[in-house]
C-alpha cells in the first residue's frame, strides 16, 4: 500500500525557501535605532585609547555665529542635543561621525571674563583616579568630575602651565 505525500502548495513552499536564505540577523526595533541616532556617543567611531584625545568643544558666547562659520569653512553639519534648561548642544558632524561639539557659554556657570575657547578632551581609564592626581602633579582642578548623561564622566583642569583641557571616562569605557 502506498503512502500518500501531501504536497505543500506552492506559495507556502516558496515563503519556507526565502525565510530559510535570509539571513539570521536580528532586526533592530526602530525604538532602538532612533534611541541610538540621538546619542551622541553612537556615531563618534572606536574606544578611545587612555591618554588619546578623543574630543574637541568650542564654549562661546554665540553659538550660532560659530556654527555657521565652521558649517561654512568645513562642510560640517550638525544635530542639537537638548539640554533641560539650557541652549541645546550642537554636535558637529563629518558624514555621519560626530567630530566635535559647540557649547553656549552661560552665567553664571561662565562668568564673562570667560573668552570663547576650545577645549580638548582626553580619555582616561577613570577620571576620578585621575582627577586626584592632578594636584600633586602641580596642575589645578577647574571643575571636579562629573557625569554627562549618555556621554560619560568627565573633570576639567590646568596643567603646571596653566593650559586648560579635560579628561573623559567614556561611557562605554576606553580601549
Amino acid at each position: 500500500m502506498a503512502m500518500k505525500m501531501k504536497k505543500k502548495p506552492a506559495k507556502k513552499a516558496a515563503k519556507k525557501a526565502a525565510k530559510k536564505a535570509a539571513p539570521k540577523k536580528a532586526i533592530k526595533p526602530a525604538k532602538k535605532v532612533a534611541k541610538k541616532a540621538a546619542d551622541p556617543s553612537s556615531n563618534m567611531g572606536p574606544k578611545p585609547k587612555h591618554g588619546e584625545f578623543m574630543w574637541n568643544e568650542l564654549m562661546t558666547r554665540d553659538d550660532d555665529k560659530a556654527l555657521s562659520f565652521f558649517e561654512n569653512l568645513l562642510g560640517w553639519a550638525h544635530d542639537d542635543w537638548p539640554i533641560p534648561g539650557h541652549p541645546p548642544y550642537r554636535l558637529c558632524k563629518v558624514g555621519a561621525k560626530s567630530s566635535a561639539g559647540i557649547m553656549k557659554m552661560t552665567e553664571p556657570e561662565f562668568p564673562a571674563q570667560v573668552p570663547a575657547h576650545w577645549c580638548g578632551y582626553i580619555a582616561v581609564r577613570n577620571v576620578d583616579e585621575s582627577a586626584a592626581k592632578i594636584k600633586d602633579l602641580g596642575g589645578e582642578l577647574v571643575h571636579g568630575p562629573a557625569d554627562i548623561p549618555q556621554v560619560g564622566r568627565f573633570c576639567i583642569f590646568k596643567d603646571p602651565t596653566g593650559a586648560v583641557a579635560a579628561l573623559m571616562t567614556p561611557m562605554g569605557g576606553v580601549a
